[in-house]
């Protein structure tokens, strides 16, 4: 009989050292089955049934706006229309924007949304010595000492415009994406995680891939490719940033 599964019980096969190499040429890596197999279904698992997605948008200079599930049905067709017509403004020109489902999970840990609940215990894995390590290593970074994180869900017609994560003075150093798409997932099915050079042409892309874990120093132009109305839902994350304060 097996023991319990620990969410975030990492694969003991990463080869680190060659991570850490990757990472230090090109200040990104991609750590593909970070977790053991039984942690990333757990993982998925949560994120596909357990979690009560909410919306996250901005377009413009604007504040990101962010609706909880339960106000979710109170932004009705008009709402939606208002959204999406400041959005495509905002793309037409040469202005910032995106849109996804999202669950904070910060905010839901600190307001007690569901307390010791299981998304409780995702922030806790993620910021538990073990996670934490792994990521010091990776990217030779050991003043690390603490992670955000928010869960998203990129669904059909949603997207993550061009931007830098330029909020160092915040203690930012490494974005993560730690993606639950399924081993199907097309590249026309979009949500790639692409970064670009100062012309404007897209220099690396990574694949949303199953129980992959990807990291970038941070500030660094990327985006998030948009995910087309012929896509499924499945493009799972958790992600946000490392910091040292």
């Amino acid at each position: 009989m097996t023991g319990p599964i620990k969410l975030f019980e990492i694969n003991p096969a990463l080869d680190v050292a060659r991570l850490a190499a990757d990472f230090a040429r090109n200040r990104r890596v991609q750590i593909r089955d970070v977790l053991i197999d039984a942690a990333a279904a757990t993982v998925h698992r949560v994120l596909s049934r357990e979690t009560p997605w909410g919306l996250a948008w901005q377009a413009g200079e604007g504040r990101p706006t962010q609706i909880r599930r339960e106000q979710l049905a109170r932004f009705g067709g008009a709402d939606r229309a208002k959204m999406e017509g400041a959005i495509g403004a905002a793309m037409r020109g040469s202005d910032y924007a995106f849109a996804y489902m999202h669950y904070h999970l910060v905010e839901a840990y600190l307001g007690k949304w569901n307390p010791g609940g299981v998304h409780d215990l995702l922030l806790e894995h993620i910021n538990d010595e073990p996670f934490l390590e792994l990521v010091r290593r990776v990217t030779a970074m050991p003043d690390l000492v603490k992670a955000d994180g928010q869960a998203t869900l990129y669904a059909p017609g949603q997207f993550l415009a061009l931007h830098d994560d330029s909020h160092v003075a915040e203690g930012w150093r490494v974005a993560y994406v730690l993606n639950f798409a399924p081993d199907e997932w097309r590249p026309e099915y979009g949500g790639y995680l692409l970064f670009h050079d100062a012309d404007g042409d897209i220099v690396q892309g990574f694949k949303p891939r199953f129980n992959a874990l990807n990291l970038f120093a941070v500030p660094q132009k990327h985006s998030v490719s948009y995910v087309p109305p012929f896509a499924p839902v499945g493009r799972f994350a958790i992600t946000r940033w490392f910091r040292d304060r």
